[in-house]
């Protein structure tokens, strides 16, 4: 491999940090999911010239990643159900609408906030989210659309309560 093909990856890092800061909502965890993405995409280098978007590509990789992580045995994920309270940590002085949001975001279903990020944050295409998370342009537009509502309601203060249900 080239100097080249390490700047190609190189060049996806930061956004790649933050989608997987974003997912895990842990630095550490965030730091070894892109740890992986970028080996299992350096492994895989020899498919480069075939991938007509890169970006997609690694964000494919990082999803899949993901939800391999989360399904593992003994890994817990959690469901938000309607009917009961959740404690959501004061926002700092600093920058209260910021923690405000990034608490919302915590409020979504894990596919919901993916497809929120993906579009929001990494301004992707329906169709490029479609193609990264394996699932039609339609989900992915219902989605958003439910999404976008949740954390609008969430951010006015007009949510319902929701309950939390650990699911393994």
């Amino acid at each position: 491999m080239s100097l080249h093909d390490e700047h190609i990856l190189l060049a996806w890092l930061p956004r790649l940090r933050r989608y997987a800061r974003a997912l895990t909502r842990h630095r550490e965890d965030a730091d070894d999911l892109v740890q992986e993405t970028l080996e299992r995409a350096w492994s895989k280098a020899s498919h480069w010239p075939q991938v007509s978007d890169m970006r997609a590509w690694l964000f494919s990789i990082m999803h899949n990643l993901y939800i391999d992580r989360v399904r593992r045995p003994g890994v817990a994920t959690v469901e938000w159900q309607e009917g009961e309270d959740i404690v959501v940590a004061a926002p700092s002085a600093g920058h209260p609408e910021m923690l405000d949001l990034q608490d919302a975001l915590l409020h979504l279903s894990a596919e919901q906030r993916e497809v929120v990020l993906l579009v929001g944050l990494e301004g992707m295409t329906y169709a490029e989210v479609a193609l990264t998370l394996g699932i039609p342009t339609g989900t992915v537009m219902s989605r958003l659309a439910r999404g976008r509502e949740r954390l609008r309601s969430l951010m006015e203060g007009s949510a319902p309560p929701v309950r939390m249900k650990v699911v393994k």
